[in-house]
């Protein structure tokens, strides 16, 4: 493909999951959908295998997904987790690495729900494991048990974007209303990471680098769905799509 008309490559984590017989690495197709539509680009799924971590010197952009699992614990010090927590020791073992050196090439990222936390633990942060245990707090998984695709992802609260930053940028809003299936949150914001939106109970729902020249952001949302995707939404999509076409031209120019 002649390289004026190349699509960024985008990494979109995979997670693996035990069948009956063998392993999966899987990715919904939703993440997927929106990597080619609106963010532009060519998905690829990356299989949670750590000895492959380090994929970087491949990608324009990483796009971390959600997931039924959690961050174990371990890799932020935190207490073992409550019995039936969801965990994925792969996805953990290559996704925080590729984080780590993501940031560091400044190849764009954009977390979404999983991704956030991910995002914030490889920075050196930490979790709750478990909002709805804290006090003054609302039960963020609000529409998780729903069997209802449509109904489950419908807007579930609202959310305060803070005055100048990445998402204010993107956005122009002030507030914004997002669906919400999220047990864990951020606790205690990483390094090199500055808070972007709470929800109404303070629970963090935004993050992003606190270094301009680096494209970074983690919301606690699932902006990929339902589709047609809604303007606040779309407008995140774009502009992680124009970061990423920013660095694959400045990687092909050298």
């Amino acid at each position: 493909m002649n390289a004026i008309n190349r699509r960024p490559l985008i990494g979109v984590s995979g997670c693996r999951e035990l069948g009956s017989m063998h392993p999966f690495h899987r990715c919904s197709e939703k993440y997927l959908l929106a990597v080619v539509d609106p963010v532009g680009g060519t998905p690829v799924i990356l299989p949670a295998l750590p000895e492959l971590a380090d994929f970087s010197d491949h990608l324009d952009g990483l796009l971390l997904t959600g997931s039924p699992s959690n961050v174990e614990p371990v890799h932020y010090n935190g207490k073992e987790s409550k019995e039936g927590t969801r965990h994925d020791s792969h996805r953990d073992g290559t996704m925080l690495p590729l984080i780590k050196k993501s940031l560091e090439k400044k190849i764009p990222i954009l977390g979404l729900c999983l991704g956030i936390q991910e995002l914030n633990v490889a920075c050196d942060g930490t979790l709750h494991q478990r909002i709805a245990d804290l006090d003054n707090t609302f039960d963020h998984r609000m529409r998780r048990d729903v069997e209802d695709h449509e109904k489950r992802y419908r807007p579930a609260h609202n959310i305060e974007i803070l005055s100048g930053g990445l998402l204010d940028k993107i956005t122009g809003l002030k507030n914004a209303n997002v669906n919400s299936l999220h047990a864990q949150g951020i606790d205690q914001l990483g390094s090199g990471l500055k808070i972007e939106a709470v929800a109404p109970d303070g629970v963090i729902e935004a993050i992003s680098s606190s270094d301009p020249t680096t494209f970074a952001l983690g919301v606690q949302w699932h902006p990929e769905w339902p589709r047609p995707l809604n303007s606040v939404n779309t407008k995140i999509f774009e502009a992680f799509g124009e970061a990423c076409r920013r660095r694959m031209s400045k990687a092909e120019s050298k």
